[in-house]
């Protein structure tokens, strides 16, 4: 069940719908993101780190290890650990699983060659890419010891699920060495800073998220052209790095707990809450909100903040394209 608001934004009817792309808009809503209120931006408007998707495998699960298949790997072919790297899909992420893949990027021939079973494997993934129906699926079969997108950034990331329990008041995020893989189910944001970590876990930006997002069943799916490209931010404010820094301090009390378990609201320890409700009034600060606004008046007010950086990006785009 969703709220279909008036034009007006002043009333709503709740109303079933399966398959759609936008939720709590007014009128403009639409099962792609083609006709939705909210626009795709390929880029952020504001000058702000890019948010990029994951590295995608494609492989048939053959460049992918469980740890027990990663230590029977090790046994078998000594010199393959060293191309082994930890694997992070959302699911890891934020139940703390853990998994491994052979990233194989800079690995030599003749090295490939001389572990067996890494071999083997990399035939498999030939194999697997040559069966599919899509073209550059079965192009990437050239490469089986590559993943077939390689997106994996030189420097430590800020990772953040593109999907997420709706239960969670936030979307678990935080920060990820670049030695870590990470998967198209996540996405990334290289050179973030506290900054922009705290914005983005905030409740300003988690009202944004839940009126932008896309849905699977009911968890939110989080969009990096839309809820992240689209999303209007408040003027720096250095209350909000300290208050980021908090929320990482108190994580860190809790070493052997997933986000899973930080996050979920009947769990969620009380020096994390009250480190995100800081940070939640730090934001709040930022834009010069009232503390006392309702997540509808918090709608409405964003969605005119909205409306003002499109025509400035409109705007923009005109001047650009008579300048060029």
């Amino acid at each position: 069940m969703i709220k279909l608001y008036d034009e007006n934004l002043s009333g709503y009817v709740e109303a079933e719908v399966k398959d759609f792309y936008c939720n709590d808009l007014p009128v403009y809503f639409a099962k792609t993101d083609k006709n939705s209120y909210v626009r795709n931006f390929s880029a952020p408007v504001y000058s702000i780190p890019k948010m990029i998707n994951g590295s995608k495998p494609v492989d048939g699960g053959n460049l992918l290890l469980s740890p027990e298949e990663r230590d029977e790997l090790v046994a078998k072919n000594p010199a393959a650990e060293k191309w082994i790297r930890p694997f992070l899909g959302s699911l890891e992420f934020i139940r703390g699983k853990k998994r491994f893949c052979l990233w194989l990027e800079d690995c030599p021939p003749n090295e490939l060659r001389k572990m067996k079973s890494v071999y083997e494997r990399v035939e498999k993934v030939r194999d697997f890419r040559l069966k599919s129906s899509d073209k550059q699926t079965r192009r990437s079969a050239d490469t089986p010891w590559l993943f077939q997108a390689i997106r994996q950034p030189k420097t430590d990331y800020l990772i953040v699920p593109r999907v997420s329990s709706s239960r969670r008041d936030y979307v678990p995020m935080d920060y990820v060495s670049s030695e870590i893989i990470c998967c198209e189910t996540n996405h990334m944001i290289p050179y973030a800073k506290w900054w922009h970590f705290g914005v983005l876990t905030s409740s300003v930006h988690m009202t944004w998220m839940r009126m932008t997002c896309g849905r699977l069943r009911n968890d939110y799916r989080y969009s990096n052209t839309i809820v992240y490209n689209g999303f209007p931010w408040p003027p720096f404010w250095r209350k909000v790095e300290r208050t980021a820094g908090e929320i990482l301090l108190a994580r860190r009390k809790f070493p052997d707990a997933s986000f899973a378990d930080l996050y979920d609201p009947l769990t969620m320890p009380k020096e994390l809450r009250r480190a995100h409700e800081a940070n939640d009034r730090a934001v709040m600060e930022a834009y010069d909100f009232s503390p006392k606004m309702t997540e509808h008046e918090l709608q409405v007010t964003l969605l005119r903040l909205y409306e003002t950086l499109s025509e400035l990006k409109k705007l923009f785009d005109e001047m650009d394209a008579e300048i060029n």
